[in-house]
């Protein structure tokens, strides 16, 4: 005897069901295992973000000590010349050259005062950078503490995925071979049709659950019988009554592995 023969049409959509139920929870899994490190790569890049402003905020402050350097050396020329033109004061024979040194002397005082202008600004420019570059000295090491943590937090994570998968897809394995062949077939075909994978939905306010569109009431009683496997109209995806989704629903609840948050399978999805 062939499955087909040995199956009611109920346990035939039971077993659909079931079959469609954990391989929407794998592909869950899989979407959480494949986000998982993108969790901790944005971390690194907003750790590798917050280095490089620390580093142009430090390449900043040593372009402001530099201009530091170059306006006291400039403040030091200025006050020897300042010396050496009171000196010649003392040598002069006329006003002329009297006036002309005063205002040199006056010049290089006035060199003086504009250069250590320039430092006190520079000065309170460092300030602030300073301040600056030490809060994200401290963020970026307090961002390396918690992507530490995150690090461990997510490899364990990742572990429980790894068994959560090996255990789902022993059991698809399982499912697949109590599905009539032909319509294992037809269940992976709808399933690499549509982007969210589903191939057999319920019924929901009236609708198909996969694609929206209306199911007529006539249809409606057909697959609360369970008579006959019925495909929705517009999508091709196969109808089961809600009682069996509701039972499976509550089986899985009960049987599934121990602290492993699982999200309870959607009757309703997108559009694809």
């Amino acid at each position: 005897m062939t499955i087909n023969q040995i199956q009611s049409v109920e346990e035939k959509l039971s077993n659909l069901y079931q079959l469609q139920f954990t391989t929407t929870q794998l592909d869950e899994v899989l979407k959480l295992q494949g986000e998982l490190p993108m969790e901790v790569r944005d971390m690194e890049d907003e750790i590798e973000g917050l280095t490089k402003r620390k580093e142009k905020y430090e390449n900043q402050i040593k372009s402001f000590e530099d201009d530091v350097k170059k306006f006291k050396d400039n403040i030091a020329v200025s006050n020897s010349m300042a010396e050496k033109y009171k000196v010649q004061l003392d040598n002069v024979k006329n006003n002329r050259e009297f006036e002309a040194l005063t205002k040199e002397i006056e010049y290089q005082n006035l060199e003086v005062k504009l250069a250590e202008k320039k430092i006190k600004e520079i000065d309170d420019k460092v300030e602030k950078v300073v301040e600056q570059t030490q809060e994200i000295s401290t963020g970026i090491e307090n961002k390396k503490i918690e992507l530490e943590k995150k690090k461990i937090e997510l490899e364990d994570i990742i572990q429980k995925t790894e068994k959560k998968i090996e255990t789902l897809e022993k059991k698809i394995q399982k499912l697949n071979k109590q599905v009539d062949i032909r319509l294992l077939k037809a269940f992976e075909a709808l399933r690499s049709r549509y982007g969210n994978g589903l191939a057999i939905v319920t019924v929901t306010r009236n609708a198909c659950g996969g694609c929206f569109n209306a199911v007529p009431p006539q249809m409606q009683i057909e697959i609360s019988q369970k008579k006959e496997i019925i495909a929705c109209e517009n999508c091709g995806r196969v109808l089961v009554a809600d009682d069996i989704a509701t039972s499976i629903d509550k089986k899985e609840r009960v049987s599934d592995i121990e602290d492993f948050p699982r999200r309870k399978m959607k009757r309703t999805f997108e559009f694809d």
